[in-house]
């Protein structure tokens, strides 16, 4: 049987420069024109959540999604609200509710964007950190957030050197183009979660500075984002909770959409 597997980028990158997701007029040269209610048309964009087993020996299992695993937490408030302001903030058309998959599911290369959250207590296979490499190395993008402190970056990193053995993970500086496709993101300001801040402070654990680092291909693209000391999800989330300050939601949204901006093209 054939495979389903595509390059991710070849699905979306021309779309972003028409600003529309081309519905084709004409089922086949010279034929008739496709009544418009026949017409199907699809997102430009489609947010994934990435599904993935936890890490006991750094806290694993616990989330404060549905189901109550890791990968689950802010789930699907936090995609569904940055969705929305993706309509409202872009002329990209995206879907109205994110997918999850998990990484050994073919269908994670119709897709250029994945986003795993409280990385620090997951735990990657040796099968599906191969997969993730995959994907990554043929043009997909992975962002990571939620995750804090000095055992959470073990945590996180224990997996990722199975997935890169072999590439840095380096700062990213405030002048890469990332940060610069839609919005101009030269402040560094730590987005906290809703636990830190009833607590009276942005940070988690001893994760005091934010730090916005990344892996690299051969070519200089940018492969995976991660938001350390950071909790962009729970700003997605708390958009309409009036206790979160309205600042560091706008700024998530940001991030947001120049990561998937930058996906889009790249």
């Amino acid at each position: 049987m054939r495979s389903r597997v595509r390059h991710p980028l070849h699905l979306f990158q021309t779309c972003l420069a028409a600003g529309l997701f081309a519905v084709l007029s004409f089922a086949v040269a010279g034929s008739a024109p496709v009544p418009a209610r026949m017409r199907v048309e699809q997102p430009e964009f489609q947010f994934i959540r990435m599904i993935y087993g936890s890490n006991p020996d750094f806290g694993g299992f616990g989330g404060f999604g549905r189901g109550g695993s890791s990968w689950t937490t802010d789930m699907p408030e936090a995609e569904e609200h940055f969705l929305q302001g993706m309509k409202r903030l872009t002329r990209i058309s995206s879907s109205d509710e994110s997918l999850s998959l998990q990484l050994l599911d073919d269908e994670i290369f119709n897709y250029p964007f994945m986003y795993a959250v409280e990385v620090g207590r997951w735990f990657l296979p040796d099968a599906e950190a191969a997969r993730l490499r995959e994907y990554l190395l043929r043009g997909g993008f992975l962002m990571v957030d939620d995750f804090h402190g000095t055992l959470q970056w073990e945590g996180f990193m224990e997996s990722m050197r199975r997935v890169f053995p072999d590439r840095p993970v380096v700062e990213i500086p405030e002048t890469h183009e990332t940060f610069h496709v839609a919005f101009d993101l030269n402040q560094r300001v730590q987005i906290p979660g809703v636990a830190a801040l009833m607590n009276g402070q942005t940070y988690e654990q001893d994760g005091v500075e934010p730090h916005w680092r990344g892996i690299f291909d051969d070519d200089g693209r940018l492969m995976v984002a991660i938001n350390f000391n950071m909790d962009l999800g729970d700003a997605w989330e708390h958009a309409d909770t009036p206790g979160y300050p309205h600042h560091f939601t706008a700024l998530a949204y940001r991030f947001g959409i120049d990561y998937v901006l930058y996906t889009m093209t790249h």
